[in-house]
């Protein structure tokens, strides 16, 4: 294994704050008094809670930069947060998962927005590193999933709305948003943090930070490919979050059924995986998985804790990055609309009244093609047919029983990480050339496509590139496959046609190899079991575009 010469960047380190172990420290009946998972299942907290002072000491023994703070709406104790982050040196991150759970909601809303004077406040303090949205895509088009009483997506209705006229509407609040944000905290980055892969370049080109969930329920190359080129298309930072919640079981320590979901090795490769994708900054989900406390501040590291220090403490230092996510080309480069689709087929950005167009699919079945079949062609990620979550088989064990120690049972192995891809990026229908740089392999598809952009691909074929392109997308006079200047143009009514797979297989990489080109340097992920929940991984000088 080669690593990087050093360049002095790192990505910030952070940790999310406890939904289960212990109350707030500083809103302890507060915290208990709401529900603070999305589970829709209220648990009790499980350990003593330490003291504010006494959990940031061991944020910061853990290698923490930054706490990812969920408001408690009311915000006890608000100030002494502050001044014991402050005293600490450890930033904050504030979150709106509690408002959106609990409210209080903006009018016509299932969102809650972190007050203005909060977040002036905490500027004011100098420990404010962002602004979270926690899994504002899943709210807009699943509104319904905390707040009950009425149908009311995350940033406004679209019932009866096209794409076009949906998305304005999103586009039309979030710019409001971050607009409010910037006036009250200037500078101060807004993530939109992502459950299911849609709406990215939507909410980035509206002014979000891109910051993706890896592990969880998703497929690594999809959702980090498609996070990266929402950052790189629209100028935007990239965080990336390490979700330890998920489906799977095992003799793991476990706070809640899916809590984790993914075994400790899983968790070892998936912090090295988005460590090298070089984020701007990246946090685990929860500091619940990572200690437990004991009382009189006195906490004990599990098996996720002694993984997350030695990450933070070893490979971090020893793997110095000579590159950032900015350094990111396209080897394969997937352009599409956005249909906001993830393989249900229901209400496209929350619009009750449509079904995405067929033609939404064909995004599935690039990634199905890119993949060598990997990734499904109907959907993408676990959230669709064909996929079981062995953590409901912990659903009949009373609460009051968790936490299990090492619960003696059979390791699952339904999500890995592991799918073969070769440095793949997505953009949505109105990227530009510089954006898209030079890929030898460029799948056109979706439902819709401007015809700037099918000039482009044009171009870019004539320049040497194979483009495969929907033949729906393109005037009569282009519907024909053909040899074109320096590389070739295939237009096709069927994605998974023989033609297609005859253009593209040569441009695919081999299938033991998921690969990410950063400039110079690739990065290269293989299996390290049968399972592919544990990663491999090399540096190495990045191959020519087609070779």
């Amino acid at each position: 294994m080669t690593t990087p010469e050093a360049s002095g960047f790192r990505p910030r380190l952070g940790i999310q704050g406890p939904v289960v172990a212990w109350q707030d420290p500083w809103a302890r009946a507060a915290s208990d008094e709401i529900m603070r998972t999305g589970t829709g299942v209220p648990i009790v907290s499980q350990d003593p809670t330490p003291t504010g002072r006494q959990f940031l000491s061991e944020l910061s023994d853990l290698g923490a930069d930054f706490y990812v703070h969920h408001v408690v709406p009311g915000e006890e104790g608000f100030d002494e947060l502050l001044s014991d982050s402050s005293r600490a040196g450890v930033d904050i991150v504030l979150g709106n998962e509690y408002g959106n759970i609990n409210g209080p909601y903006i009018d016509a809303t299932n969102r809650y927005d972190v007050p203005v004077d909060t977040l002036k406040r905490a500027a004011h303090a100098g420990v404010l590193a962002g602004v979270l949205y926690d899994e504002p895509e899943h709210l807009q088009i699943n509104a319904g999933q905390y707040r009950h009483d009425d149908f009311l997506p995350h940033f406004g209705a679209t019932d009866g709305m096209d794409a076009d006229r949906s998305i304005a509407t999103i586009d039309q609040t979030v710019r409001e948003i971050v607009r409010d944000i910037d006036a009250a905290a200037p500078g101060t980055p807004v993530l939109a943090e992502h459950v299911f892969p849609v709406l990215f370049h939507t909410l980035a080109r509206a002014g979000m930070t891109p910051t993706p969930k890896v592990m969880k329920e998703s497929f690594q190359p999809l959702q980090l490919g498609t996070a990266l080129g929402a950052s790189l298309q629209y100028g935007r930072d990239l965080w990336i979050c390490a979700d330890l919640w998920g489906p799977d079981i095992g003799p793991w320590f476990t706070r809640a059924p899916g809590l984790p979901g993914h075994s400790p090795e899983e968790f070892a490769s998936a912090l090295r995986m988005a460590y090298l994708f070089a984020p701007t900054a990246m946090f685990v989900e929860n500091v619940d998985v990572l200690s437990r406390h004991l009382g009189q501040g006195r906490f004990a590291r599990t098996e996720f804790g002694e993984v997350w220090a030695e990450f933070t403490r070893d490979f971090v230092p020893r793997h110095p990055l000579a590159w950032s996510f900015r350094d990111a080309r396209a080897d394969i480069a997937i352009i599409h609309a956005e249909d906001s689709d993830f393989g249900r087929g229901e209400r496209p950005f929350g619009n009750r009244r449509a079904t995405p167009p067929e033609a939404a699919r064909t995004v599935f079945q690039a990634w199905y093609l890119v993949s060598h079949g990997s990734i499904p062609a109907h959907g993408s990620c676990m959230h669709i047919d064909g996929f079981a979550f062995p953590r409901h088989g912990l659903d009949d064990i009373p609460r009051s029983d968790f936490p299990l120690e090492r619960a003696g049972m059979v390791a699952t192995t339904s999500h890995g990480l592991f799918h073969p891809t070769r440095s793949v990026l997505a953009f949505d229908e109105h990227v530009e050339a510089a954006a898209l740089g030079d890929p030898g392999l460029i799948l056109a598809v979706g439902s819709r496509m401007p015809a700037a952009t099918v000039a482009l691909l044009r171009a870019r074929a004539d320049e040497g590139a194979t483009v495969v392109i929907a033949d729906r997308l393109v005037p009569a006079q282009w519907r024909t496959s053909e040899a074109l200047g320096a590389g070739r143009w295939v237009a096709t009514p069927d994605l998974l046609g023989d033609d297609v797979r005859e253009a593209i297989t040569p441009l695919l990489g081999p299938q033991n190899t998921w690969t990410q080109r950063f400039g110079d340097n690739e990065v290269r992920f293989a299996p390290a079991d049968a399972t592919g929940t544990a990663l491999e991984f090399e540096i190495a000088e990045a191959t020519l575009t087609g070779a």
